[in-house]
């Protein structure tokens, strides 16, 4: 079975965006995009990929599926990408977007988690990678196999938080790190 991973960035009081979705806080240096390059390289938008050194046939070794909430799939429309991460099979949960500019962005409107199920129950494949939102996540938490944690050392003091809903206490075990020479940490953790 295919595994959920929540792949995200954080500040180390627990926010992926500030109140309004911004993220301009977030200091990402040339370490956090070498170790991207280097370890999960498909975690970055189709669009900047080879311009950080990242070739085209590239062998992804986590993801082929990505999937996301609006609030995280919006600023890329805005910025004219109908779709970030092209090089996926791409999926926005959202029950405000009816159509997608781009035929290969699939749109789930009902239950995140049954789509999830049917993603995971597939045969072949590599993993999926919940890109975002904090509300999604946490209406996924069930399906959650491994959170992946980009920590920057930074402080914003209030925002969208890392996940937010009502669920009970759901225990992970911590499994690898590293911290990046500018002090960003990357930590993964497995559902125990």
């Amino acid at each position: 079975m295919r595994k959920l991973t929540y792949f995200i960035a954080t500040t180390i009081d627990g926010f992926i965006a500030d109140k309004d979705g911004g993220y301009d806080f977030f200091p990402v240096g040339e370490d956090v995009v070498a170790h991207l390059v280097a370890e999960y390289p498909e975690t970055l938008p189709t669009h900047l990929a080879p311009h950080v050194g990242v070739a085209p046939d590239t062998e992804f070794r986590h993801f082929d599926t990505v999937v996301m909430g609006r609030g995280t799939y919006e600023p890329g429309i805005r910025e004219g990408l109908s779709n970030p991460y092209a090089h996926l099979r791409t999926y926005v949960v959202t029950e405000t977007i009816t159509e997608t500019l781009d035929p290969a962005v699939t749109l789930i409107a009902g239950d995140p988690a049954a789509k999830v199920r049917e993603l995971k129950a597939e045969p072949t494949g590599k993993g999926i990678w919940l890109a975002g939102g904090g509300r999604l996540a946490g209406s996924l938490i069930d399906e959650i196999d491994e959170l992946v944690i980009k920590t920057y050392p930074v402080l914003i003091g209030s925002g969208i938080p890392m996940m937010s809903g009502v669920f009970g206490a759901h225990a992970f075990t911590h499994t690898g790190g590293t911290v990046l020479a500018g002090g960003t940490s990357v930590a993964t953790y497995s559902r125990t």
